[in-house]
């Protein structure tokens, strides 16, 4: 099991000096990867909530952060479909190219219909626009001439350089069954959201293994990334969405003690990659950045690889 820590991306805690403490803070104690989400804009009177309200670039936060560290990896869980897939392309090359190796590329077809009628970008059809997309990020990143013309997109042959090396992997997000056999078929893993059930995870890894066993591929190969929506709750009997507490409340909630072994019954399920993220925490998105920097460095130091 790899285990991730999400860096400050969202609300009043997600300052440069806090993001640059929790990277450097991660890796020192041996964390494997640093993950980011994506939210371009919160359309007025929308509910979802404070998580959403003010989100950093996760691409130009990973950047940030590669400077700032050496050994540990970046990922992004994700970025939706609704962007230019060869500016992209180039981005997360170059992404790949100045952190020595290090990302790791979720992408995701997108829920909000304000964010695509913002890009400019049609609603529908969007699993068929998510396929394309990955078939000209993988051309951008492989191909000596790119050249694609598509449903939804065209590339003259051109040069796209420098290449990545290796090309970033590619993972997949969603919930419907068409979104995780696409995953089995074309990505190199899924991962997955915020709202994921986690007492229904394994039959879902499951359903990807067997969408990848069909396609011939190997389904062992594949990463399974869970986002941890991790709630401390220390010395609280925490209730279930349903009402009622202890052995039926939410996964990732409770104490640290809880917490871990909610991780351990994830790899059992065959989650291969668990990455704790505060953001989706409201008590430290609304928090002052002094308060949830500290719950986060705790938080850090009890849920370490080891620990």
């Amino acid at each position: 099991m790899r285990v991730g820590f999400a860096v400050p991306q969202s609300g009043p805690w997600a300052t440069p000096a806090n993001m640059r403490r929790i990277a450097a803070r991660a890796e020192e104690l041996g964390y494997d990867e640093l993950w980011t989400f994506q939210r371009v804009l919160y359309p007025v009177g929308h509910p979802m909530g404070a998580v959403y309200r003010a989100v950093h670039d996760p691409v130009v936060t990973l950047s940030y952060l590669a400077g700032v560290t050496s050994r540990i990896g970046l990922g992004v869980a994700v970025v939706n479909a609704f962007v230019q897939p060869v500016l992209l392309a180039k981005q997360l090359a170059t992404l790949q190219i100045v952190s020595g190796g290090r990302l790791t590329a979720g992408l995701g077809l997108g829920w909000l219909r304000e964010e695509f009628e913002a890009a400019g970008v049609g609603f529908e059809g969007r699993g068929r626009r998510g396929e394309e997309f990955v078939d000209v990020l993988r051309k951008a990143w492989t191909r000596d001439v790119v050249e694609h013309h598509g449903e939804f997109y065209r590339v003259p042959a051109s040069h796209v350089d420098p290449k990545p090396s290796p090309a970033p992997p590619i993972l997949l997000g969603g919930t419907a069954e068409v979104a995780l056999r696409r995953a089995g078929r074309i990505a190199d893993g899924w991962v997955s959201s915020s709202r994921e059930d986690l007492a229904g995870i394994g039959a879902r890894i499951e359903t990807v293994k067997e969408a990848a066993r069909e396609a011939g591929r190997d389904p062992e190969a594949l990463r399974f990334v869970c986002r941890g929506v991790t709630r401390v709750r220390p010395g609280v009997s925490v209730p279930a969405p349903g009402g009622g507490t202890g052995a039926d409340r939410p996964p990732l909630t409770g104490t640290y003690d809880d917490i871990r072994r909610d991780v351990a019954d994830l790899a059992a399920r065959g989650v291969t990659d668990v990455f704790h993220d505060l953001n989706f925490d409201e008590e430290i998105v609304t928090a002052a950045p002094e308060e949830a920097l500290g719950r986060a460095e705790e938080a850090l130091e009890a849920l370490a690889p080891g620990a």
